[in-house]
């Protein structure tokens, strides 16, 4: 087992830098950039999403004198004939732009293999120290969200597969389907209305993840203000996530029933709950392991994107639609290859907790 996890450290190496390889690659060739915002910011031409041109920016003084028309440096960015070729050659510099592609991109992965993020462009604060502000609201929507889903789909799939073709089954089968097609956005925006001071109860919060007058309340206060801002969107989120565990959970088991060793393990007399607990389970949970990771990391990362705007929660979904936005490139690598090293570890545990659960399952026996 250690040599796998040994083979399995060494590739993460590659396949990181070719995630980091091909997404340097297709943004070179997309259009845009920080130093075409800067120029249209300066011109009047557009405005960001959401970012400030500031610190990171730096501060060029207003607009910049005209310089020669058709300079070669001014007429590679839309917008900046008539500007100075010098302010245009401090914007390259300042983003990095002076230097060849093939620089950059070796420069920043070896900054990144120290876990160097640089500072963003646009906003006067560190790459790492941005993050880390707007972790809390991510790891409380992933956390909170997987887990509540775990918990109610794995019981409800068992006693759905257990009572297979009943009433039970039928209706929670109807429940599920709602939940599967309706988007979890549109419940957020039903409860919103329902319970968030929309058209009927003020019941919860509309917005952050903690009360303005959080550092005054005692720690159980604080316990409660914090789950009460994140009852709407943790429902919103696990309403739409829970359906295809559920019904993933249930056909696993099924097929595990309808095997010989079930048959056998009931000849024998064992209870029912004996053969479901102590034979069924940990086969059928190797399906329900396999999904983990990926619906952890989606749900870490992107997977609230769309709850974290319409609750305005500040977390790594918006922060990365708006770095994409606006080209703030630093935060958008920085996300990416955290978010890849994370994918990549966390695939490595459940495959470790595969041979936890089905002691018959042996990696060094296979290629990676």
């Amino acid at each position: 087992m250690l040599a796998y996890i040994v083979r399995r450290l060494a590739l993460m190496v590659p396949t990181v830098i070719g995630i980091m390889l091909v997404s340097f690659a297709v943004v070179q060739f997309a259009p845009g950039g920080p130093v075409e915002r800067v120029i249209a910011e300066l011109t009047g031409q557009g405005t960001s999403a959401t970012a400030r041109i500031s610190g990171g920016g730096g501060d060029f003084g207003g607009m910049p004198q005209s310089g020669p028309a058709g300079d070669p440096v001014s007429s590679k960015y839309r917008g900046a004939q008539g500007l100075d070729p010098a302010f245009i050659q401090q914007l390259e510099k300042q983003f990095g732009f002076d230097r060849p592609a093939h620089e950059r991109f070796l420069k920043m992965m070896w900054d990144y293999a120290r876990f160097d993020f640089g500072r963003s462009y646009f906003r006067d604060i560190s790459v790492i120290d941005l993050i880390a502000e707007k972790m809390p609201v991510s790891i409380s929507l992933g956390l909170w969200m997987t887990l509540i889903t775990y918990t109610i789909s794995i019981p409800l799939g068992i006693a759905k597969a257990v009572r297979d073709g009943s009433r039970f089954d039928m209706w929670t089968s109807a429940i599920i389907i709602v939940g599967y097609a309706i988007p979890s956005f549109l419940f957020a925006v039903l409860l919103i209305v329902l319970f968030a001071g929309g058209s009927f109860f003020s019941w919860f919060p509309l917005r952050g993840l903690t009360s303005d007058n959080w550092d005054q309340l005692s720690l159980g206060a604080k316990i409660l203000d914090y789950f009460w801002h994140l009852a709407l969107p943790i429902t919103a989120m696990v309403l739409g996530a829970f359906a295809t565990m559920a019904l993933l959970t249930k056909n696993s088991f099924l097929d595990e029933i309808r095997k010989q060793y079930v048959v056998t393990a009931r000849m024998k007399g064992l209870s029912e709950r004996a053969v479901l607990y102590r034979h069924v389970f940990r086969n059928a949970m190797l399906i329900i392991i396999a999904g983990f990771p990926g619906a952890f990391v989606a749900a870490f990362f992107s997977g609230s994107l769309l709850i974290e705007t319409i609750f305005s929660l500040d977390g790594l979904g918006l922060l990365g639609f708006e770095s994409v936005l606006n080209r703030d490139y630093p935060v958008v690598f920085a996300n990416l290859y955290i978010f890849s090293l994370v994918g990549l570890v966390v695939n490595l545990i459940s495959d470790l907790t595969y041979t936890w659960v089905d002691p018959r399952i042996d990696f060094d026996t296979r290629d990676v």
